[in-house]
């Protein structure tokens, strides 16, 4: 009797992301990216002419950041119970009416309408609007991309959706310039709210409806709720999951991705600090004069953003790096760039180490991001989404506050501190085992 052979037990296919979806994700981060470093980049100058005072700036961003790092959780779980769409859609919105409130409120310091007491209280409240509902189109654009990509394509297709921020970063400021040539300081805010208002309409129509409760496909074995694909085939979405309600929330000291969490909160928070404090060092070291310094920051600030990009849409799909790698390279790099920033005087020399450090960090930040949705399996995707977005939320907390004090008490401190700060991450990640492991497993490539 010939041997009767076990029948070959099915593989699970991850479905391929089409290109459109991915760009419509792109869009919605890209708007949110650039919008925050339009006002970043001008916030400064607008400090000094209403007269509000520097520290008050970083208060307005660490009480946003705050509660973005509160709500990005929550928001990370709806995603896999209401679906990846529905809480895009959600963040892009609360993005927008945030953006509009701001703008008005500034135009009323501006003109004389608010004093600048209360124009700072109306735009922080309003920039609460963004803390709130703002960060939940990160964790599900997130979600949605993992549950598209194997294991083997994770890091580079998170990698370009990071970058969307660092194209952000570059249209941002550059918008921003020409912007308040035309229509004041206030006008970047006016604009990006309308260009919200076009994301919003495209990702309603164009992305498909992916709610789990109306999931019904999968191999019953609780993976998390996920997208259709164009052609209506099996995600590899559970029914338990669409039935079992609210996920568990993944908790930051998960061993599997504590160390994770760890390198991205003390990575970020030295960005966070010294980008904070980067305007109003501009402003100082050109002359003082904070309209006449708009066009600096903003150079400056494209420079790193194009220094990002390089990292996340050439240097890592070209060279393959993987999440080890782009932690300790991206670590050396940001530190050699602070390093420079706190030594440089010049206009030039400035624009050149700020390029370098944004480097490291575009190398840094996906590993940190790859690294954490490789070390979990498939249900937990929209956990360490949320995960991952509180963290970078929380950088934002206190680190603004603390480069801005440290500016106040000498120009260069907050950049050395921070030159010791990023050496020490850097022997952490060395001696730490699980961020030096190696988590990619062949699969078949898949398109975006």
């Amino acid at each position: 009797m010939a041997n009767r052979r076990a029948p070959a037990k099915p593989r699970r296919v991850t479905p391929a992301l089409p290109r459109r979806h991915f760009a419509l994700l792109f869009a919605a981060l890209f708007v949110v990216a650039a919008g925050n470093t339009a006002l970043q980049s001008v916030f400064p100058a607008i400090a000094r002419v209403i007269r509000i005072p520097d520290l008050m700036v970083a208060v307005i961003f660490s009480g946003s950041a705050l509660l973005w790092t509160f709500s990005a959780p929550y928001w990370a779980r709806q995603s896999d119970v209401r679906g990846r769409k529905r809480l895009t859609l959600i963040g892009v919105a609360g993005f927008g009416v945030s953006m509009l409130g701001c703008g008005l409120a500034i135009l009323g310091g501006l003109n004389g309408w608010l004093v600048p007491l209360a124009t700072f209280a109306v735009f922080a409240s309003l920039r609460m609007i963004f803390g709130i509902f703002g960060s939940a189109s990160n964790p599900a654009a997130q979600a949605y991309i993992a549950a598209h990509t194997s294991e083997a394509n994770r890091t580079n297709a998170l990698s370009i959706l990071s970058s969307a921020f660092g194209l952000g970063t570059i249209i941002g400021p550059a918008v921003a310039s020409l912007v308040v040539l035309g229509l004041g300081l206030s006008g970047p805010m006016f604009v990006f709210a309308g260009v919200a208002v076009c994301v919003l309409i495209a990702v309603g129509a164009g992305l498909p409806d992916d709610d789990p409760t109306h999931a019904r496909l999968g191999d019953g074995r609780g993976a998390p709720a996920s997208e259709p694909s164009v052609a209506g085939a099996s995600t590899g979405a559970s029914s338990q999951a669409a039935d079992a309600g609210r996920p568990e929330r993944l908790s930051l000291r998960d061993a599997r991705i504590a160390p994770y969490m760890m390198f991205g909160f003390a990575s970020g928070s030295i960005q966070a600090a010294t980008g904070q404090a980067l305007g109003f060092l501009i402003i100082d070291r050109t002359g003082g004069d904070a309209i006449a310094a708009q066009a600096s920051i903003s150079i400056v600030f494209m420079a790193g953003a194009a220094a990002t990009l390089l990292a996340q849409w050439v240097l890592i799909p070209r060279l393959r790096m993987t999440p080890p790698g782009l932690l300790l390279w991206g670590t050396a790099l940001a530190c050699a760039g602070t390093l420079g920033i706190a030594l440089g005087h010049g206009f030039v020399a400035l624009t050149a180490a700020y390029a370098l450090a944004s480097l490291g960090y575009g190398l840094a930040r996906p590993g940190f991001t790859a690294g954490a949705s490789l070390a979990v399996d498939a249900r937990e995707q929209g956990g360490v989404a949320g995960a991952v977005t509180a963290v970078n939320g929380s950088c934002f907390i206190f680190a603004p506050l603390i480069g801005i004090g440290l500016y106040e008490v000498a120009p260069s401190l907050p950049y050395w501190l921070a030159t010791g700060a990023l050496a020490a991450l850097l022997a952490y990640t060395l001696g730490n085992r699980t961020l030096r492991r190696e988590r990619v497993h062949a699969h078949p490539d898949d398109s975006l």
